[in-house]
């Protein structure tokens, strides 16, 4: 895939219930084998409920609505996975999808549109079917026309499109093209969702894909400050509300159970009986306000520095030789080779004062994600 990035950033006290399952990309162009366009996907359990993100890039133009209609459904068509126990994307709990979706605004001219951002008239360029706004989607003529004969991206809803239209612009500028081309603006960049079986409902109405699973869309906007690029920024919030299914983590760092013995940090630590470790698990030793998991200060292979274990408990050492006296606090995170993910966090601690052993650095692999 070309040009396309999909990045998922979260508070660290939830690592342990996010297990990423999948991660996919579908190119669209040359037919399939070019990736100018098309989307990336990453798949995850979320609680114990299924998410689906996907970020694409679809055909350009006007005339190509046909197209990117084609280009959705093979993107969605596409995200099968191989486990058996995963569900058809259709099945999972949430869908997000944005990106740059190139729908246009057919029926109005260049003249039209342009006096009608100028005056802030956005109404006037969102498709005035009584349909649309049941639902409570404000969708410009193409996406809305596409709703009506796609079935799949029928079930994708939208915040209502309160902000100009986000293409196209002068580059380093908050002019609308200038060129001799002079293209007609357009909310190309988009941010929809889809919620399991569930019938689209109001905007302002909280959507229930489950019983204890509802989302309400707090804000839609477009950033009008960044010029670097013919597109504006477009984000999105939303509060998800659930009642988790996994409610305890696979494993239980003991913060209580810490101590220091010379330049070696001991852990305590408990396995749910369903935890299946592997000899590549490892435990890091992390500053709070980490960015990345290859963030640690220190790290340890959980079977080479075992110390003692007994039914669900067992201890290893970690060595902090390297690690200056410091105020800073520190979390533990137990990383799980199997399922690729952190699968347990301590709380934070800090470090009591020590003496330091001269020690060299650890002369083994360091463990990379």
């Amino acid at each position: 895939m070309q040009g396309l990035l999909l990045l998922i950033f979260a508070k660290y006290q939830h690592l342990p219930f996010i297990q990423i399952l999948s991660t996919k990309s579908t190119p669209t162009g040359l037919f399939g084998y070019w990736g100018n366009k098309g989307g990336v996907n990453i798949f995850l359990k979320f609680y114990g409920y299924y998410v689906s993100i996907i970020n694409c890039h679809l055909p350009p133009h006007m005339a190509n609505n046909d197209q990117r209609l084609e280009h959705f459904d093979r993107i969605l068509e596409m995200q099968n996975f191989e486990a058996q126990d995963i569900p058809n994307i259709l099945d999972h709990d949430l869908i997000l999808w944005f990106g740059d979706m190139n729908f246009r605004i057919e029926d109005f001219g260049l003249h039209f549109v342009r006096e009608s951002i100028k005056n802030q008239c956005y109404s006037d360029l969102w498709e005035k079917d009584q349909d649309c706004w049941e639902m409570g989607l404000c969708l410009s003529l193409q996406l809305s026309i596409a709703k009506r004969h796609d079935p799949l991206l029928r079930e994708f809803q939208e915040g209502p499109l309160l902000f100009p239209p986000t293409y196209k612009f002068d580059k380093n500028s908050n002019n609308y093209d200038t060129s001799e081309k002079k293209r007609k603006p357009a909310w190309t960049d988009r941010i929809l969702w889809r919620l399991k079986r569930q019938p689209q409902a109001a905007v302002h109405t909280p959507t229930l894909s489950a019983p204890h699973f509802t989302l309400f869309p707090r804000s839609y906007v477009s950033h009008m400050l960044y010029s670097i690029s013919d597109h504006k920024p477009v984000t999105s919030t939303f509060d998800l509300e659930l009642k988790p299914l996994v409610s305890a983590p696979l494993i239980t760092l003991l913060p209580e159970s810490l101590c220091t013995e010379e330049s070696d940090l001991l852990i305590s630590y408990s396995l749910t009986a369903d935890f299946l470790s592997s000899p590549w698990d490892w435990i890091g030793l992390y500053k709070v306000g980490l960015r990345h998991i290859n963030d640690y200060v220190s790290y340890v292979w959980v079977r080479d520095n075992q110390v003692s274990f007994s039914d669900g408990l067992n201890q290893v050492y970690i060595d902090i030789s390297d690690i200056p006296e410091t105020e800073d606090q520190f979390l533990l995170f137990y990383y799980s080779n199997n399922l690729h993910s952190v699968v347990g966090i301590s709380k934070p601690f800090k470090i009591q004062p020590r003496s330091f052993l001269a020690e060299g650095p650890l002369d083994e692999a360091q463990p990379q994600i």
